[in-house]
């Protein structure tokens, strides 16, 4: 079967080699944790406990009124310590955050869950999964509620299961399907039933083959659906999964194959519009980790309290995958995994190195959307430069089909209405542009920069 793809995209170094063979390690609870009452896209949480409480591993600590949002809750048993302004990994200011210490031995939490989620309607599901703050584990943590929310008018024929992860150095989602498939083909179902669908397609990029293989081996070969094979007319009712059927994409090996709208060109050919979303399409977009994390509540009632984070480079003594409680500072977690070379400089990474965030402090703690803690020793790069030559290697690289050295120009000169007339809010920020540019130019800064005027202005 000839692998799917899109239009541009980037050939990376994978360096996935690092940890792609290892199993998920369980982290020892640690006995401090950092909860920011922000973790999601959307508005930030009031704190619903003070100072003294003593909270259980799965308790709602944190929740807002507002429909864009995802409650938090305690990722260990203990004692609330503070609650204030703490360091954050993806917000430059500080964040308001609950600090809980633990004081050693706690009883495990017993989870309660709804043994037959298939009694239970749409509706009620989705219930559960917003009371577990459930968010999407790809990175971006939009509230998986709300995508599960899509306006009536959009009908909605297709669900996508991201296992893509084309971030170089990335596994967490890789050893989450070989070592959970079960469980992800299980949160599948749950969605679709939410949706009221019956197909889904599962997204596998070629350099993991043996996901593709345990994927197509355990789904029935009666259920499995041919790559763009056209929908059959008419839906199942809202709140009905039966007859789900589910089939195994296998996809070319090439950035940003994972993002959302390149996901769905290379898996349904529909092209989601400028200024659109996947629902305009027909189309609902979730990755593996949150359809694992959709079973976890639904069918044994835990939150997101804990997720699995790659731990890679070149400058961490034992890469490895992790299980690692939501709140865990980065300085336990790369102790973990032994720690740093003394006296090297280096550079933390939260995500990948193409869309991930550099760090300023070791104290910021996992949160819903950390797929990867990335140590790479620091090394001299390159003058950005301050001109651009016209070699048109951005426009041939962008996936959206912007012109990204047009955006940039005009970026530089502050007309942000004229950079606007050029798509820069289609911009999915993923950084091709900047990868293959001659003369580094600080291109995605300044599709940032641009954005935020725009926004400010709006």
């Amino acid at each position: 079967m000839r692998a799917k793809t899109f239009r541009g995209g980037i050939h990376v170094p994978e360096n996935k080699h690092w940890t792609s063979g290892k199993p998920v390690e369980v982290m020892p609870l640690p006995q401090r944790v950092v909860i920011p009452l922000l973790q999601h896209t959307g508005a930030i949480c009031e704190p619903l406990v003070k100072e003294g409480d003593q909270v259980t591993a799965g308790q709602k600590i944190g929740e807002s009124k507002a429909f864009i949002s995802a409650p938090v809750h305690a990722s260990i048993s203990g004692k609330v310590v503070s609650i204030g302004p703490m360091p954050h990994p993806v917000v430059p200011s500080q964040i308001a955050s609950v600090v809980i210490e633990s004081p050693g031995d706690v009883p495990p939490v017993e989870w309660t869950g709804a043994s037959r989620w298939e009694d239970l309607d749409g509706e009620e599901i989705k219930a559960r999964i917003r009371e577990g703050g459930i968010v999407g584990m790809g990175g971006a943590a939009f509230p998986t509620h709300v995508k599960l929310s899509p306006p009536p008018e959009k009908k909605i024929d297709a669900l996508i299961i991201n296992g893509v992860e084309c971030e170089p150095y990335l596994t967490a989602d890789h050893r989450t399907m070989l070592e959970r498939w079960k469980e992800i083909i299980e949160g599948t179902k749950i969605i679709l039933k939410v949706l009221g669908i019956e197909r889904a397609f599962i997204g596998i990029e070629q350099n993991k083959p043996d996901a593709i293989r345990l994927f197509k081996a355990k789904l029935d070969d009666s259920g499995a659906l041919a790559p763009g094979k056209p929908f059959a007319s008419g839906r199942g009712a809202r709140g009905s999964s039966n007859g789900a059927r589910m089939g195994v994409v296998p996809l070319k090996i090439k950035y940003p194959q994972g993002a959302e709208k390149q996901l769905i060109k290379a898996i349904l050919n529909r092209e989601v519009p400028s200024g659109g979303l996947p629902f305009d399409v027909g189309v609902v977009v979730h990755n593996v980790g949150t359809a694992y994390a959709v079973y976890e509540m639904v069918v044994k009632g835990k939150p997101l309290i804990e997720r699995v984070v790659t731990v890679s480079g070149d400058a961490v003594k034992e890469p490895k995958n992790v299980l690692v409680r939501i709140g865990t500072p980065f300085s336990q977690v790369i102790e973990f995994c032994g720690g740093m070379p003394e006296g090297e400089r280096v550079k933390v990474i939260m995500g990948g190195p193409l869309m991930g965030l550099a760090q300023y402090s070791l104290e910021v703690p996992v949160i819903k959307g950390t797929s990867g803690i990335l140590v790479v020793k620091k090394r001299r790069e390159r003058e950005k430069g301050d001109y651009c030559i016209k070699c048109g290697r951005c426009v041939e690289a962008c996936p959206i089909g912007l012109m990204p050295y047009k955006i940039t120009d005009y970026a530089e000169k502050d007309n942000f209405a004229m950079a606007d007339n050029y798509g820069v809010r289609d911009c999915i920020e993923c950084g091709a542009c900047a990868y293959v540019c001659e003369t580094r130019r600080p291109i995605v800064q300044l599709i940032k920069y641009t954005k935020l005027n725009l926004r400010s202005k709006k």
